[in-house]
């Protein structure tokens, strides 16, 4: 096949010969559209100039770099979000992103104000998964006073939404929670909520939800006091076990936090495994294989591209906005996952 030219190019986008050369020498004269009706042509005609068009349509994309503040990489959740951070960042349509993410190993409120405060004054916009606490909400007003937008991710900051915000309906998720243990529980008895920190305040979201839907549908059920993992699968599991030892009617679990890796393990271990309720959050490998042992009854996911996704448009967003205009609330719908559906 002979190689194709310019005038194939042209032919192929329905645009005049000197336009396309005017792509090719002189792109700034050119518009936005017009480039990339000529990059969509070359690569429909294998024009041997593809690599100068699609640098010159790079060149038009606006560059942005955000932060992202997770907690602990230890964690299979947080692995799986950076690393869908990451591939949506590479790739995605319309702007160049340039992602910088962190880590908190130490979940210390001093700890978290701190790497916050220095992502944020690196980046142009700043994500940050967190718990409320004075410090922290210190070093989100000092960010947003400096103009640099702050998202909280997963757990809101504020209540009174000065604060943006990316994540799920958390009152929905704990009502939902509730209508499955309510729903699946042969007959009532004790449900236990395990909560990772009770400064989270998706996690008290969770637990209102939760404890509203039985007051108003179940109240035959007696809903125990939650119990804190710290965020960690050893806790969770020692808390579990307490909580089997103790209740022996126990019929219902919440895991409103992390740590499900050690209510599972806790469950197993106890013989409590498919004879209480458990309805727990995010599907992953491991919460994959409870639903389908039959350890876990539910799983209550956020769909982590679009919620990536969302993230990055909110953030883009922000940091084209005038002061005036108003902070985001972004609300992702979640999914419900069963063995019968995974």
């Amino acid at each position: 096949m002979a190689r194709a030219k310019i005038s194939d190019v042209a032919k192929q986008a329905g645009l005049s010969v000197s336009t396309v050369n005017r792509v090719l020498n002189e792109p700034t004269k050119v518009r936005e559209e017009t480039i990339k009706a000529v990059l969509q042509a070359a690569e429909a005609v294998g024009f041997y100039g593809l690599g100068t068009i699609r640098s010159q349509v790079n060149a038009r994309r606006p560059k942005y770099r955000f932060g992202f503040l997770l907690l602990q990489p230890t964690r299979t959740y947080y692995k799986i979000l950076g690393a869908a951070i990451e591939a949506v960042t590479t790739n995605f349509e319309g702007s160049e992103i340039d992602a910088i993410i962190k880590y908190a190993e130490d979940l210390s409120p001093q700890s978290v104000a701190a790497t916050l405060l220095e992502l944020g004054r690196a980046c142009q916009a700043v994500a940050v998964v967190a718990a409320v606490h004075p410090l922290v909400m210190q070093a989100v007003d000092t960010l947003q006073a400096e103009g640099v937008p702050v998202f909280g991710l997963i757990s809101q900051l504020s209540a009174t939404g000065n604060v943006n915000y990316v994540g799920l309906d958390n009152w929905k998720v704990g009502r939902t929670a509730a209508w499955a243990i309510a729903n699946v529980c042969k007959k009532p008895g004790k449900v236990g909520i395990l909560v990772g920190n009770h400064r989270f305040r998706c996690q008290e979201m969770n637990e209102s939800g939760f404890r509203s839907y039985f007051r108003e549908f179940a109240p035959d059920f007696t809903l125990l006091e939650p119990l804190a993992t710290f965020e960690t699968s050893a806790v969770a599991e020692e808390m579990t076990e307490k909580l089997v030892a103790e209740h022996p009617d126990l019929s219902g679990l919440f895991v409103a936090g992390g740590g499900i890796s050690g209510v599972m393990t806790a469950l197993r271990s106890s013989g409590s495994a498919g004879q209480v309720v458990t309805v727990g959050h995010q599907l992953m490998d491991n919460t994959r294989l409870g639903l389908l042992d039959g350890t876990l009854s539910l799983v209550i996911n956020s769909p982590t591209e679009k919620f990536v996704s969302e993230s990055i448009l909110g953030m883009i967003k922000a940091c084209q906005a005038n002061e005036e205009q108003s902070r985001q609330t972004i609300v992702i719908p979640f999914e419900i996952f069963t063995r019968e559906n995974i």
